[in-house]
């Protein structure tokens, strides 16, 4: 397996598409219940199947990426061979960007010297989707973009 196995409830909302996925392997329910009961090692790697065809569209597809901690935010645009990242610190402790408030702090400060914004750029040190794959693995989640951008254009 290159992923991970989607969860139960990734599986339930993605219920249409796993059928269509047995479908496409000429597996109607009637066989899928038979699959599971008498060969659950062949049920099993179907599983794993799905979930990294479901994997590989998802990163594919995955170009914003954010991660919020206490006193940090970090930003990735993913780009084909490499990686723009964003950092946002605060340097004053006792805000907290898991909040309303520490977000709303960082509105009304972000040009002050209380906090510090990083940039940089890496190349992928493995292919694309595993190194998204990995940043999702460690908490990062997928966005759209708009905090990224409008902090790209403020630095502008």
């Amino acid at each position: 397996m290159k992923y991970a196995r989607l969860t139960k409830e990734q599986f339930e909302e993605l219920h249409p598409e796993f059928t269509n996925f047995l479908a496409s392997q000429s597996i109607d329910k009637k066989e899928w219940d038979s699959i599971k009961e008498e060969k659950k090692e062949v049920a099993e790697q179907e599983l794993d199947i799905f979930s990294d065809l479901i994997w590989e569209g998802v990163l594919t597809k995955a170009e914003y990426l954010e991660h919020f901690s206490k006193n940090h935010i970090f930003l990735f645009h993913c780009k084909e061979d490499y990686i723009d990242s964003m950092v946002l610190k605060s340097l004053v402790p006792e805000v907290d960007f898991l909040t309303k408030d520490g977000l709303q702090w960082l509105t009304d400060n972000i040009f002050t010297e209380t906090v510090e914004i990083l940039t940089g750029k890496k190349n992928y040190d493995k292919e694309r989707n595993e190194a998204i794959f990995d940043l999702i693995r460690q908490g990062t989640i997928l966005s759209d973009g708009q905090l990224y951008n409008q902090i790209n254009t403020i630095m502008q």
